[in-house]
């Protein structure tokens, strides 16, 4: 009999169990269906109140709270130097975006249990706050230390050599610091993801190396030798000229390439502009002489590019002017332009190499200093040959603007055109061992050109400055210019017509001598 009461009594519990569970599993399906699109009261996002707004809304406050940490500003260190980063530079965004739909549902959703358990917390005024997940891009991060890696990171000094009254001093270098790119990022993402949202300092260290310099005092000790040499006369420049030329070489001098190294001439020249030194003087541009601001550079690099093939390190670019120079044979030459050519060396000797650039008395030197490692019975020489020569050309046209006989030269002076190669020649104990092409150089030929006005009333003047010009012979044209001006033909018709008068004065039929004897 207590058996059939039990069983009586567990079956309606059962029952009344499973019917609760399924009214909850019901409910819950409603409540997720219902979805009420107001937050609830006294809900936080992050510390952003929410209360009584729709997802949207919450989204909104949520960006506007994003913008505002996205203006904020984290300072980067590296040694002594630091620079500036705001959130909004390294992509920093939310992570869990639906966090606004989780707000809505709060309060909505969930079994009958939960559901009365977040009322009571809503009716007793009990704050719900959701938190949220950052995120930052490595790729701009890296991006951004890339771009501002020249403000931060500070440069090796590497060890140099001063040259004075014919001897050498060491010059030690200074260390650098380096920022590693890959381990400060990760730093960075790291701090705005964790450490920015709970309110940290904002200074990040990052991640450095310190790079060594260059040039021990033993190993620029071994620098010492001439290994080649070279000068050039400018004595005959104009002022402006020669004031380029040793400014340019005062800028070239001084220079210590370390082995593998490139040396530009034209980096350590230019700009060619009044503030870094030059003045005015005749230049090379296409072919003709014109003014420019830094004349007379050239001869700078192409003493240096002398001095540098005799110790014969490696040319890397060199360039011919477009005509010829009068300070060096055809091919012994190195032209620069800012932003066209440019004479460029590489160290490739086992050691370093000091460059020495000086004037005085109108000349200019270059010696090139290293460690002789050549025998000292091997000689090097260089010659120019002349393998082509062009004539300038007289090309004379009319103008007929100008009055006849004006005689006008439009181009600067003439200049033959020639290709030109050099020879590289070896000899040990004085016997030729090679004999090398080591450059080819072409020169262009420069034209005279001359206009001649023939703009004249007399058909005869025209036509006889014409046939002047025709013979392309340019003093035949100025003999037959000075004849048939206009000033010329007014000079003759004034002659022309003072002789009659002069014999009208005579007696008739008398001798006019005779008559001015009986005169007296």
């Amino acid at each position: 009999m207590k058996k059939k009461v039990l069983f009586y009594t567990v079956i309606p519990a059962v029952i009344t169990t499973l019917a609760i569970t399924a009214f909850c599993k019901a409910d819950t399906n409603i409540a997720e269906a219902k979805n009420d699109s107001i937050i609830k009261d006294n809900v936080t996002i992050a510390g952003v109140d929410v209360s009584g707004m729709t997802k949207e809304e919450a989204d909104e406050a949520l960006q506007q709270a994003l913008a505002d940490y996205g203006e904020e500003e984290i300072k980067l260190k590296a040694g002594e130097k630091e620079i500036v980063i705001t959130p909004k530079d390294a992509g920093f965004s939310i992570a869990n975006a639906d966090v606004t739909q989780k707000a809505v549902l709060y309060g909505n959703t969930g079994n009958l249990l939960q559901r009365y358990r977040d009322e009571k917390d809503i009716s007793a005024g009990k704050e719900k706050n959701f938190d949220l997940a950052y995120t930052a891009d490595a790729q701009m991060i890296e991006n951004f230390l890339t771009e501002k890696k020249s403000e931060i990171e500070t440069g090796t000094v590497d060890g140099s050599l001063k040259h004075e009254n014919g001897q050498f001093s060491f010059v030690a270098g200074k260390p650098g610091i380096a920022v590693k790119t890959s381990e400060s990022v990760a730093a960075i993402k790291n701090y705005l993801e964790n450490e920015l949202p709970n309110g940290a300092e904002k200074e990040i260290d990052l991640v450095v190396e310190e790079t060594k310099p260059r040039g021990t005092e033993e190993e620029l000790s071994q620098v010492k030798d001439l290994l080649g040499s070279f000068s050039t006369d400018f004595s005959t420049s104009s002022a402006g000229r020669a004031q380029n030329v040793k400014n340019g070489a005062s800028k070239v001098n001084g220079h210590l390439i370390y082995p593998g190294d490139t040396f530009s001439v034209g980096d350590a020249i230019h700009p060619c502009t009044v503030e870094n030194g030059y003045t005015i003087a005749m230049a090379y541009e296409n072919g003709q002489s014109v003014e420019s601001v830094g004349g007379g550079i050239c001869q700078v690099s192409t003493t240096m590019y002398n001095a540098v093939i005799r110790a014969e390190l490696e040319v890397v670019t060199r360039a011919a002017h477009s005509m010829t120079v009068s300070y060096v044979k055809p091919s012994m030459d190195a032209a620069i332009s800012d932003g066209s050519k440019d004479f460029k060396f590489k160290n490739n000797q086992e050691y370093p190499v000091y460059i020495e650039m000086y004037t005085g008395g109108g000349i200019i030197y270059a010696n090139v200093y290293g460690k002789e490692t050549r025998p000292a019975n091997r000689q090097v020489t260089f010659e120019s040959e002349i393998l082509e020569t062009t004539e300038p050309q007289t090309i004379i046209s009319a103008d007929s603007s100008q009055p006849i006989g004006t005689v006008t030269r439009t181009s600067g002076s003439p200049h033959t055109g020639y290709k030109a190669r050099l020879l590289k020649i070896v000899t040990v104990d004085g016997v030729e061992q090679s004999r090398k092409v080591y450059n080819n150089s072409v020169y262009r030929a420069t034209n005279a050109t001359y206009s001649v006005g023939t703009a004249s009333s007399n058909p005869e003047a025209v036509a006889q400055i014409n046939a002047a010009i025709a013979t392309n012979d340019i003093n035949t044209i100025k003999a037959t210019a000075a004849q048939w001006s206009d000033s010329a033909i007014a000079s003759r018709a004034s002659e022309t017509t003072q002789q009659p008068a002069e014999s009208e004065s005579a007696p008739a039929g008398g001798d006019a001598s005779a008559g001015a004897t009986g005169g007296q």
